[in-house]
């Protein structure tokens, strides 16, 4: 009997600018495009165009191409979506709109629970790849109080946004990227000391959140987080996804 397509995450991702037919980097220090990251299946559809620089500066042109791909993705088995880039949460709501499996485009959307599990005194640090381009309307807060315990912190300028912004992009080190990131913290913690938690935005940023946790003592949530919790919430685990393929 024929198996059916695994039920995967499905993961849109990033252009990278490469030539017809050249062959990719390796996914190393790329949590997103690495089929290792999870302990369920992945599967991944490129949104054409949509270059980092497009995504972060929000060109709603590629609104209708992200759509197609999430629908191909659950055309291929995907129970959920999700994507490689934090600043697709603009296309959020036109995605889950589109697909009948739940849609979690950036790590952003945990902001809002986040501060509700915070007390009121303290803070959120919001670590982003681009903090010039990061609004407050994707920060899902409503109200002045609610913002002023978000403390927003961006690594442009830094080694992995600017690796990200050439055409084709090119791989960072894992050092690079927590040398970025470490020092971002510690200017964000100097200013705010009553930051109680950490959310990155970017998904490079998840191989470096052991370090920060090492260093900090503070929780560090990712994209990675939010991922595991809504694949988990389809009933889709590990265990269960080996039973339903030995049952075909």
């Amino acid at each position: 009997m024929t198996s059916k397509a695994p039920r995967s995450l499905g993961i849109l991702l990033l252009d990278r600018g490469l030539a017809p037919g050249a062959t990719p980097p390796p996914p190393v220090h790329s949590p997103m495009r690495d089929p290792a990251t999870f302990d369920f299946p992945t599967v991944y559809e490129t949104v054409h165009r949509a270059y980092a620089k497009n995504v972060i500066h929000g060109d709603s042109s590629l609104e209708p191409v992200c759509i197609a791909a999430a629908q191909r993705l659950v055309e291929r088995g995907a129970v959920a979506i999700s994507s490689n880039c934090g600043f697709f949460v603009r296309h959020q709501a036109a995605v889950a709109a589109s697909v009948n499996v739940p849609v979690v485009m950036s790590s952003l959307l945990l902001v809002p629970t986040l501060l509700r599990q915070l007390p009121l005194d303290v803070k959120l640090a919001v670590l982003t790849a681009d903090s010039t381009h990061c609004s407050e309307d994707l920060l899902g807060v409503d109200g002045p109080a609610e913002r002023r315990r978000v403390v927003l912190g961006g690594i442009e300028g830094g080694t992995l946004w600017q690796n990200e912004m050439k055409l084709p992009t090119v791989p960072t080190d894992a050092a690079d990227i927590e040398t970025d990131v470490a020092a971002c913290v510690r200017r964000l913690r100097t200013a705010h000391p009553e930051i109680a938690a950490i959310l990155f935005e970017c998904t490079a940023f998840p191989v470096v959140a052991p370090a920060i946790r090492r260093i900090t003592g503070l929780p560090v949530y990712d994209i990675t987080t939010v991922c595991r919790m809504t694949f988990e919430s389809t009933g889709m685990t590990a265990g269960r996804q080996i039973a339903s393929i030995q049952k075909v």
